[in-house]
């Protein structure tokens, strides 16, 4: 993109697939668009190490769908926050961590606003990246 910034073992989703009415997506639209965030997961599970979920939006589509593909949720159910962090393990006898981070989602409104700053989200970032195991001189790929 001519920005130099690169992708390091990043995989970017979203729990919708539509430019909803307003850019707001309904729980509607969320359970049709699921059937391909279950998929896009099955592919990744076997080297998934940690998920930054933009916004509560993404935050609630997620849990149902690492849950159905064999991810014990914690009870009670880990809340939404900017920052907020829950490690995840596999039902499977490989027993495997997935680090789940959240951060407010980058719309305009919360970056222009302020409720999301450009370190809040280095932040996030930076702590997921190491959760994963990446490096910041890693090769792109």
């Amino acid at each position: 993109a001519g920005d130099g910034l690169a992708l390091r073992g990043t995989r970017i989703t979203a729990p919708v697939h539509c430019a909803p009415p307003a850019n707001k997506p309904t729980p509607a639209e969320r359970d049709r668009c699921r059937p391909w965030l279950d998929r896009e997961l099955e592919l990744l599970a076997p080297t998934l190490r940690a998920v930054v979920v933009l916004g509560g939006f993404g935050w609630q589509a997620l849990l149902p769908v690492l849950a159905a593909a064999g991810w014990t949720i914690p009870r009670p159910r880990p809340t939404f926050g900017h920052g907020a962090r829950v490690t995840l393990v596999s039902a499977g006898a490989e027993r495997r961590e997935l680090h789940l981070f959240g951060s407010y989602h980058v719309s305009q409104q919360n970056t222009f606003t302020g409720r999301l700053t450009p370190a809040m989200l280095e932040e996030v970032l930076t702590a997921a990246s190491a959760a994963a195991g990446l490096s910041a001189d890693a090769s792109p790929g």
